[in-house]
């Protein structure tokens, strides 16, 4: 069986070949050959440190421009073969790239005007939902406010940051992963809670 991790880097692979380089993508001014050489330093360079290193963050954006200017359809190749550990560990492919692929591949679908959210199974949804308990309690953090997320599908909720009078968004999984992680283009959230928390959290800078 396919894992959601695998899954999400062929569909991420197709669409970037379907929409071609030039695409845009939610990632700020990067096009799709920008996001695919993101993923390719990740996952095959140690020059990729600057992500989570910031004193390093120049010498990452160097060799993202630098694998950017080469051939997409080859860097595109690279990033579908997953041939090291980090892809190609099964365990480490699902704690590591569930969230990266998932959150990119709707960088891309996002970007257009017509775009639709997916229908995922449940068990896509439960795997997102692991993550969002998992990350989410750092990602919400530059709100500054109380945060509680609940499941639209099953009413489950996630403390994400403890607190009286706390926020809560409620939606499915997948929007709430993509909510925490900083992206506007979502689908069916509901927030409620004091009107200020509220508004705290949905204008904060929210993710890495």
């Amino acid at each position: 069986m396919t894992s959601f991790a695998r899954a999400e880097r062929a569909r991420l692979c197709d669409l970037a070949l379907a929409t071609g380089p030039d695409a845009p993508t939610l990632c700020g001014d990067w096009k799709v050959r920008d996001l695919v050489a993101h993923l390719v330093v990740r996952e095959h360079s140690p020059l990729s440190a600057g992500i989570v290193i910031a004193p390093l963050a120049g010498v990452t954006e160097k060799a993202t421009e630098r694998a950017a200017a080469k051939d997409f359809e080859k860097q595109v190749a690279k990033v579908r073969r997953a041939r090291n550990p980090m892809g190609a560990v099964a365990a480490v492919d699902k704690a590591l790239n569930t969230a990266e692929y998932f959150v990119h591949h709707e960088d891309i679908r996002r970007a257009g005007p017509t775009w639709e959210p997916r229908v995922l199974t449940a068990e896509e949804q439960d795997s997102l939902w692991k993550i969002l308990r998992m990350s989410g309690k750092g990602l919400v953090r530059p709100a500054g406010v109380p945060v509680v997320a609940r499941r639209a599908d099953t009413g489950q909720e996630t403390t994400l940051k403890p607190g009286a009078d706390p926020a809560v968004v409620v939606g499915l999984p997948s929007e709430l992963v993509l909510f925490v992680y900083g992206r506007r283009q979502t689908h069916g959230l509901e927030f409620s809670g004091p009107e200020a928390t509220v508004a705290r959290l949905r204008e904060a800078k929210l993710g890495i």
